[in-house]
């Protein structure tokens, strides 16, 4: 099953109509925006839930206000959920009212994110 198709291009819709400088890349079987080089909000597919979600990173603040909503989820890899990402379940986003909603909260908090670390490349030895 691949990723929300439909999600991604009404989140490049929203995000262009802001003026957001972005990009996105696929990855894991879904699709990531970035803003600022920093992961911003994109869309994963859950094998346990059976449909794509929307991850969003909104902060811890904002996911405390948020997490007990019943279209959310802590975004949850390893076992272990991730401080400040919560997933959106389809009628979290279904309007694009709700959908705005959520990237409005990214928007907000993308400043404070801090960017990955870039990989360094390991050299090997011969």
């Amino acid at each position: 099953m691949a990723y929300d198709e439909y999600l991604g291009e009404r989140i490049t819709n929203i995000l262009k109509n802001k003026s957001v400088n972005f990009y996105s890349k696929k990855m894991m079987g879904g699709l990531l925006f970035m803003v600022d080089d920093k992961m911003f909000c994109g869309i994963h597919i859950d094998k346990k839930y059976g449909d794509s979600l929307l991850m969003a990173r909104i902060g811890e603040e904002a996911y405390e206000q948020h997490i007990n909503r019943e279209e959310c989820l802590p975004m949850d890899f390893t076992g272990r959920p991730m401080k400040g990402y919560i997933f959106i379940t389809p009628p979290g986003f279904d309007f694009e009212s709700d959908l705005e909603h959520w990237i409005d909260l990214c928007l907000a908090f993308n400043p404070l994110a801090k960017a990955s670390k870039p990989k360094s490349k390991s050299t090997r030895n011969s």
